[in-house]
């Protein structure tokens, strides 16, 4: 399968600290997401329940796409000091920050050992590589994909055996 639709979204720089985890990273870790509203992650994550019985816990965040999350340190890079790291900051906060954006999704779902998603579509990824090359920053270590969740403990076992079949090409 390798459809895609367009949803639109929007541009949120610095959501607000729902996580222990952002709670104690805040302080040294800049964050940036679009914000795709209503329940598109749920939607996606039904399918998978419907076609495997599987359930997955939500992305806390909703339906999101996280594009910039990054240490100050890799923002200092090239010898820039954390002033001007935070200057450079708020200069692209203030021009990008509520923006709406298309998103084109692809529909294939995607897995690890442990989560799902679904993949931005690369000729919607320009602009978002493009607010981070204006923070100074690389393409991110992980592709720009929107979370759609992630097997707990009880769950495990019977995500990891679909995950496997479908590997082994025994599920199409």
């Amino acid at each position: 399968m390798n459809e895609k639709i367009v949803y639109t979204g929007r541009i949120g720089f610095e959501p607000e600290n729902i996580t222990r985890k952002h709670d104690n990273q805040a302080s040294w870790k800049k964050i940036a997401m679009v914000f795709l509203g209503g329940e598109v992650s749920d939607y996606y994550a039904w399918f998978l329940n419907k076609r495997f019985s599987l359930v997955l816990n939500k992305p806390l965040r909703g339906s999101h796409i996280s594009f910039i999350n990054d240490s100050n340190r890799d923002l200092m890079q090239n010898g820039r000091t954390l002033e001007q790291v935070n200057q450079c900051w708020n200069t692209v906060k203030a021009k990008w920050d509520g923006i709406e954006i298309p998103i084109m999704l692809n529909l294939n779902p995607r897995f690890d050992k442990t989560h799902w998603w679904l993949n931005v579509d690369h000729d919607y990824r320009d602009r978002l590589h493009g607010i981070r090359s204006e923070l100074g920053l690389g393409k991110p270590y992980y592709g720009l994909h929107m979370s759609l969740g992630y097997a707990n403990e009880k769950t495990l076992a019977h995500h990891e055996y679909i995950t496997r079949n479908i590997i082994n090409g025994l599920i199409p």
